[in-house]
């Protein structure tokens, strides 16, 4: 991708005020071989994935996508330049992914993404065996923000072109996954304020029953002073 040389080495240095949000989704799909392949032990094909959130071309803004892989891999730094932003392996554990997004524009810093490697079920799903040539999918929606970027850094970012003229989703639907989230998070809350409440009302009535047991202590203290006794 050739870049515009007249923005000089600061990329024209930073457009005060300006927010540009990038919304991507990010993750892996995996496949179930069906048994341990014989050779290695693996029991998966799997592949690890950057992509946009919107119908765009994130080419036009992003220079390589960094994958960080297990040490037990063969050249675990494996590294894309081109999109799609994705590679795919094969093997039988779960492990952390480190992926590491550089940008054309060398003034703005790279963003580093943290993806557990997804092969099995989750634990509400455990004691089923895996299915064989069901992809099971696990992604992330995240937002990469540029504060204040660089002149070039807008110019590129506002330059993004359609990735296709079809469709264009993702296998989660986080339109319904957001609401979903929302509404646990309103339910979480109207839960907590009742239990403020409740505990409210029994810190009310423990300190009425301090008071008057201050009030029957003193009481006793009283007539004790005045019978001698």
């Amino acid at each position: 991708m050739s870049l515009p040389t007249d923005f000089g080495p600061d990329s024209g240095g930073r457009v005060k005020g300006l927010v540009i949000v990038k919304p991507i989704v990010y993750g892996n799909i995996a496949r179930y071989f069906g048994k341990k392949r014989e050779e290695d032990g693996h029991t998966h094909q799997w592949t690890v994935y950057v992509k946009p959130y919107a119908n765009e071309d994130m080419s036009a803004y992003i220079k390589k996508v960094h994958f960080k892989l297990h040490e037990s891999y063969a050249n675990p730094n494996r590294i894309v330049t081109k999109p799609p932003y994705e590679l795919t392996e094969t093997g039988w554990g779960e492990f952390e992914i480190v992926i590491k997004i550089y940008f054309h524009d060398p003034n703005e810093r790279p963003v580093t993404l943290y993806h557990i490697l997804k092969l099995f079920q989750s634990p509400v799903a455990e004691g089923a065996p895996p299915t064989v040539g069901r992809a099971l999918v696990s992604e992330s929606y995240e937002e990469i923000v540029f504060q204040e970027p660089t002149q070039l850094m807008q110019l590129l970012l506002n330059s993004v072109k359609p990735i296709t003229n079809g469709t264009w989703s993702h296998d989660t639907d986080f339109e319904d996954k957001k609401e979903k989230t929302l509404e646990k998070i309103i339910s979480s809350q109207t839960k907590v304020r009742t239990e403020i409440s409740e505990l409210k009302e029994k810190l009310g009535l423990a300190k009425e029953t301090i008071a008057k047991f201050k009030d029957e202590i003193a009481k006793l203290q009283s007539h004790q002073t005045v019978t001698g006794v």
